[in-house]
């Protein structure tokens, strides 16, 4: 999504600009609270919200209802919705010193040359306010909208470890605002135990935090050990607190876990200090920050200041740049991926950045080489993404080997000597070759992961191990184990015998669960994953059907283009893809529409896109129900979307909706069109 944006240079497209930021932020936002997933570093975000706010400051006859400027969080989407008792804001970002120092300025104009700070960490996790009474926690709330409602998440709170049930010295009342959080050790456990169990990973701590936190099961939520630390008491009945300081002794005293990590500061070179201490610390905590919270210590004057309608006037953020350093390139590694797609690898001598050590990072393609003028022996210049990826930035020049030459990509396939070919429309180098035993591991995986056959516990690793032992070869001989059962439990490749019988039933069980559009998106033809899949098999019926068509047909399907077309198209007519179909087909796959989901046709040709919380129904029911009437299911809502299907708390896709002129329907409306209503 963020590479759709564009920055024009005549003079009628500021306003253009404006709203394409808007449209951009927006979707980020909703993939950072609504979905947990997102596709862009905080950095980047920021970065994007700050051009957003300068035309806001300069044209504001521009400012739009649905600017994100206008939030201070997200509606939520999930669970049971509570009423903020006090606002959970956001904080003001500044990424300058002359920022920092102007804030404090300001304050001491008005209060007075005596005004203490306190400098503290920004833990990189979620909010969440915690309400005791007479020392008894009661609920559990997260931000939402930051405002008027958040989701109630008392059960799995009450499951995190650092989260107390009942204070030895309560008082009347009290709400503490704290950030929920993984350690680094915590999420590298979740991400070993998903890989080992086949299932998708997680991008980061933060991500891996929120969607477990608003998890239904709390036995996942408690074995995914999930960390707390409280940075401010929100509001207190039966006890009086002067500073805030005062506030976390009490907490303390209390066994709650309040930050670990800040200064008291009186002057502008105090405070920068404290700023760059914690900087500094980054690597050396058990868990990710994203910046350095600066605030007031009294709360008199913090009373006094208030807040605006995002941001409380007492304190502000001060985010870091991205940690980069200089380190020498040593090689640079290829490897062949599932679509025969080469991808570079540099390997580099071992730097800490961030807290943990890194020494490969990916450099894409030949172009992206060439635009690094990069060569071995190079001293490069790496950063993190967001404080997960690492990149390369730059290359020091100046530092350059004698005899540096630049580095070429292969000619032939590192893995079956192939010669590597490049279309004219794209710069990646890819080996065609389909039998290449380089992309025959990634393939399997695909074939067999989540959204394709979905066969439950068979990870990665089980994968390699039968390839090197010759088991299988490709995706046709996994539904030849069963005949090898006794040679699998001798050798203990898939385990014991009870694990691997449940394998082996996993398999068998894939040939009839799995609809055609999963064996389809299986097969690791390039261009098509599961949208368009669906969307092919809907359109056409059956793999067979597909098989058969021209480039141009194929393209009457929705979101077909022309080199997707001529991607099918090359591997149907392949002999060994050809063999390879009849062997799966002869295994008993779908390769055609089930009757049992095919129930009508009023949706055809309609498209619609799901959001909220619908009654007695989720999102994949839905999706299910809609697509069995011959309609079309999106993520997203643009021109070209026939209905919103709205639940409660419908956020910002029904707002997107009524801006588009696109129909709001509820789960009866759909029940009422489905039965000719």
């Amino acid at each position: 999504m963020s590479d759709q944006i564009s920055f024009f240079d005549n003079e009628n497209s500021l306003e253009n600009e404006y709203r394409e930021l808007v449209k951009t932020l927006n979707y980020h936002c909703d993939r950072y609270y609504n979905e947990d997933a997102p596709e862009i570093s905080d950095y980047e975000y920021d970065m994007l919200n700050q051009r957003l706010k300068q035309i806001e400051r300069e044209h504001p006859e521009l400012v739009s209802d649905d600017s994100p400027s206008k939030r201070v969080g997200w509606k939520a989407e999930k669970g049971i919705l509570v009423k903020h008792n006090v606002p959970m804001l956001s904080l003001q970002d500044v990424f300058e010193r002359a920022d920092v120092d102007s804030f404090a300025d300001d304050v001491r104009a008005q209060f007075g040359e005596d005004i203490e700070f306190l400098v503290e960490t920004k833990i990189d996790g979620l909010s969440m306010a915690l309400r005791y009474e007479e020392g008894d926690l009661k609920m559990a709330v997260t931000r939402g909208d930051g405002i008027t409602e958040g989701e109630d998440v008392t059960m799995n709170a009450k499951v995190i470890k650092d989260v107390v049930k009942k204070m030895p010295d309560p008082i009347e009342y009290i709400e503490i605002r704290g950030e929920v959080y993984m350690t680094r050790a915590a999420f590298e456990k979740v991400n070993i135990e998903a890989e080992e169990e086949g299932k998708p990973t997680f991008a980061n701590p933060r991500n891996c935090a929120a969607g477990t936190l608003r998890q239904q099961d709390t036995r996942i939520t408690k074995h995914r050990d999930l960390s707390l630390f409280i940075f401010n008491v929100q509001e207190a009945r039966g006890m009086t607190f002067k500073t805030h300081t005062e506030g976390y002794e009490f907490l303390k005293k209390n066994g709650v876990k309040t930050i670990e990590l800040y200064y008291k500061c009186k002057t502008n070179d105090e405070i920068w200090d404290a700023i760059q201490k914690i900087g500094a610390a980054r690597g050396d905590l058990a868990y990710d920050i994203d910046g350095a919270v600066v605030k007031i210590n009294d709360l008199s004057v913090r009373q006094q200041m208030g807040n605006t309608i995002k941001f409380p006037r007492w304190a502000v953020a001060y985010k870091y740049p991205p940690e980069e350093k200089e380190t020498k390139l040593l090689s640079v590694e290829v490897a062949t991926g599932r679509t025969g797609r080469v991808t570079p690898v540099a390997v580099f001598e071992t730097i800490s950045l961030c807290g943990t050590k890194v020494s490969r990072a990916t450099l894409h393609n030949q172009d992206f080489i060439d635009s690094l003028d990069l060569g071995i022996g190079d001293t490069i210049v790496v950063y993190k993404s967001g404080e997960i990826i690492p990149k390369i930035k730059s290359v020091n020049k100046d530092k350059r080997p004698e005899g540096w030459t630049r580095y070429k990509m292969p000619e032939f396939c590192p893995s079956c000597g192939a010669r590597l070919v490049r279309s004219a429309s794209e710069a990646d180098l890819k080996c065609v070759n389909l039998k290449c035993p380089g992309t025959v591991i990634n393939r399997i995986e695909n074939f067999l992961s989540r959204d394709c056959m979905n066969c439950k516990g068979f990870g990665i690793e089980y994968i390699r191990k039968l390839v090197d032992a010759g088991f299988i070869n490709d995706i046709g001989d996994i539904y030849t184990l069963r005949d090898k059962r006794e040679e699998l439990i001798s050798s203990k490749i898939l385990g014991l015998e009870k694990n691997t019988d449940k394998i082996l039933a996993a398999i068998e069980e894939s040939k009839t669960q799995a609809e055609a559009d999963r064996v389809l998106a299986g097969l690791g033809i390039p261009g098509i994953g599961k949208a368009s899949s669906k969307e092919l098999i809907r359109c056409f019926g059956s793999i067979d059907k597909i098989a058969e068509l021209s480039t141009e047909e194929l393209m009457t399907a929705g979101d077909i283009g022309q080199i997707t077309a001529e991607s099918i198209r090359d591997f149907f007519e392949d002999s060994s893809n050809k063999e390879l179909l009849a062997r799966l087909k002869g295994y008993g796959l779908n390769f055609e529409v089930s009757k049992d989901n095919v129930k009508g046709t009023q949706f055809a040709g309609l498209t619609f896109c799901i959001t909220g919380t619908l009654p007695g129904m989720d999102r994949n029911e839905a999706t299910a129900l809609i697509e069995s009437y011959g309609g079309k299911v999106t993520g997203s809502v643009s021109g070209k979307t026939s209905y919103l299907l709205a639940g409660e708390a419908a956020g910002s896709k029904e707002t997107k909706a009524r801006s588009l002129g696109v129909p709001l329907i509820s789960l009866d409306d759909l029940m009422n069109m489905i039965n000719g209503n």
